[in-house]
């Protein structure tokens, strides 16, 4: 894909982000809720505990940036993954022609 679909992508994501995280529910998600049933949510770390950031007062605006933070994060390694792959591939094919 050219740079300008994975940055069209990126936009999306990120609006998407800041649009509709601040309004995700507050009831616990499926990790949070298994954690708590075995009994090792209290020792679990989370970067973000309940998308509050330091610095940020709790509410929309912190969980808006958490979500941001978040697709940005996912955003570079799905991106860096696929770069890699794609250089990969690039150096099989060539050892594939040589070899013909």
């Amino acid at each position: 894909m050219k740079n300008r679909g994975w940055l069209a992508i990126l936009v999306i994501a990120v609006a998407v982000a800041a649009l509709v995280a601040p309004f995700a529910s507050s009831w616990p998600d499926g990790l949070e809720k298994v954690a708590g049933q075995l009994g090792f949510a209290p020792r679990a770390a989370a970067p973000a505990p309940g998308y509050a950031l330091p610095g940020l007062p709790e509410g929309h605006v912190s969980t808006g940036v958490a979500g941001i933070l978040g697709t940005l994060i996912v955003f570079a390694a799905v991106y860096g993954l696929a770069a890699l792959l794609a250089a990969r591939a690039r150096k099989r094919n060539v050892q594939l022609e040589t070899h013909q």
